[in-house]
């Protein structure tokens, strides 16, 4: 299974102190591979289409991923506390703890 290399953008707080808005991580096309908590996903949004999230996966179920941005302040962020369980399609890519 070859994956892909992709360069994404964060935009907004949400993983702040980990991640500062404008920076670029590097991440790995999402194929497939098992997936851990403590990675960083790349994701659609389950209720906006057009929106891509970078969320941490804090627990793992059959279902799919249940992702928490890193900010501190719980108004930071709008991850599955919101919007539930992120299921695998959604995932583009991930970034391995």
């Amino acid at each position: 299974m070859d994956s892909r290399i992709l360069n994404v953008k964060i935009k907004g707080d949400s993983m702040w102190p980990t991640f500062k808005d404008g920076e670029i991580i590097i991440c790995d096309q999402y194929l497939g591979q098992s997936i851990t908590c403590g990675d960083v996903v790349v994701f659609t949004h389950p209720f906006k289409n057009e929106v891509t999230c970078v969320k941490r996966v804090k627990s793992i179920s059959d279902e799919g991923v249940f992702v928490e941005g890193d900010n501190p302040d719980p108004l930071a962020s709008e991850d599955s506390h919101n919007f539930g369980i992120v299921v695998r399609d959604k995932i583009t890519a991930v970034m391995k703890n």
